[in-house]
């Protein structure tokens, strides 16, 4: 939580390349701009690793935490004398098979590391909470003494940007986060949930990958973009609001953000820059949703007309679609908003936009990249 009047800190860090030498000296110095690797944990403490492993990719994807960002993090705090474990919930599938998937698996074998419990839970109180006032969390992150959070710079069809604050959603076991989808469909109720989910779990650190980020239609279906770039900071809202600046988006128009500084997590201002220049990072033309909010990103459930012809929608590419169903399991609502015709997936699955809630989870999951938002016309006339 901030203090009042305290000002935040991020580091900026350029770092052209994954090659290990390079992001290896990026951490360093941004642990040591920060006041050091010993100012985030004790000699013998229990930290936990949370990096974004949204799906089982190879990190030439761009979908999930690169394994040098790992590595350089890692060694940093088993120098320090931290016990390291490591995990997240993917949207589908187990944790040990995506961290396989995106490299991350051998090197904490490397380094003897362990993947920590991200299949079982336990619920926990959180009586502060200003709109969720208890989480069933991961029985990794409940055995950690700290977390130590390794997000991915990408676009995300929701909260238009996942960094610093989303990365923690992942701390919630795959089939429970379903239910906050159903029961938050909206981008502000949702974010309400995440800045309670952070300020629950207090990391000591966040650090962004952004290296090779991604823009465009993220989390997993974009395009690899270089930005050159790792972000550290001790406060999320900063972290994500010097996002949006690197790329040209106004931090007023990401709901965890402006949700963050109104529950005291964080601050989008007045914040205290460190290392490299921005400016000389920041790319205008990053493919991201700019677009300014209309009355239906407003709180509560958009009306039948407006979901039809103005809230923006999910569409299933045909010439994409390879009929896997993952789209139809994701789906968080009952009956479901997508699913087949028929039982012998002839033909890919439909949505059923009366019954969409928009959470897009859908187009989140696809592994073959299939799925879109799209705005119809009427709200492409209307957020101009």
């Amino acid at each position: 939580m901030q203090a009042m009047g305290e000002r935040s800190a991020v580091t900026v860090l350029r770092c052209s390349s994954y090659e290990e030498e390079e992001v290896r000296a990026a951490v360093v110095r941004g642990f040591d701009l920060l006041g050091g690797v010993s100012s985030f944990c004790q000699p013998g403490e229990k930290i936990l690793l949370k990096p974004n492993l949204l799906v089982p990719r190879g990190p030439e994807r761009a979908v999930t935490t690169h394994p040098a960002v790992l590595r350089s993090a890692a060694e940093a705090l088993l120098d320090a004398g931290a016990t390291l474990s490591y995990g997240d919930s993917p949207g589908f599938g187990a944790t040990s098979w995506a961290a396989r998937r995106a490299g991350l698996a051998d090197i904490a074998d490397e380094l003897g590391i362990s993947l920590a419990d991200f299949a079982t839970s336990r619920t926990v109180s959180f009586p502060d909470g200003r709109l969720i006032k208890q989480f069933s969390l991961a029985r990794g992150v409940l055995e950690a003494d700290g977390i130590v959070s390794l997000s991915k710079l990408k676009t995300h069809g929701l909260t238009r940007i996942t960094c610093a604050i989303k990365n923690q959603f992942g701390c919630i076991v795959g089939p429970l986060k379903a239910e906050f989808h159903a029961r938050l469909p909206d981008a502000d109720r949702f974010s309400q949930m995440l800045v309670d989910l952070n300020r629950c779990l207090r990391p000591r650190l966040y650090l962004c990958d952004g290296v090779v980020a991604m823009e465009g239609n993220g989390p997993q279906a974009g395009k690899p973009r270089t930005l050159g770039v790792i972000l550290m900071s001790r406060d999320p809202v900063a972290l994500d609001a010097t996002v949006c600046r690197l790329i040209d988006l106004d931090p007023a128009l990401v709901p965890p953000i402006q949700h963050g500084v109104a529950a005291g997590l964080g601050q989008a201002d007045g914040i205290d820059y460190l290392g490299d220049p921005l400016e000389e990072l920041a790319a205008a033309d990053f493919d991201v949703n700019r677009s300014p909010r209309s009355t239906t990103d407003r709180p509560g459930r958009p009306s039948r007309m407006a979901r039809r012809f103005v809230v923006p929608k999910p569409v299933i590419l045909p010439e994409r679609c390879t009929r896997c169903g993952t789209c139809v399991s994701v789906c968080p609502v009952a009956p479901k908003a997508v699913r087949f015709a028929s039982d012998e997936r002839s033909c890919p699955p439909e949505h059923h936009y009366e019954a969409c809630i928009r959470c897009y989870c859908c187009q989140e999951m696809c592994p073959e990249e299939a799925i879109e938002i799209r705005v119809p016309v009427l709200g492409r006339l209307i957020r101009r």
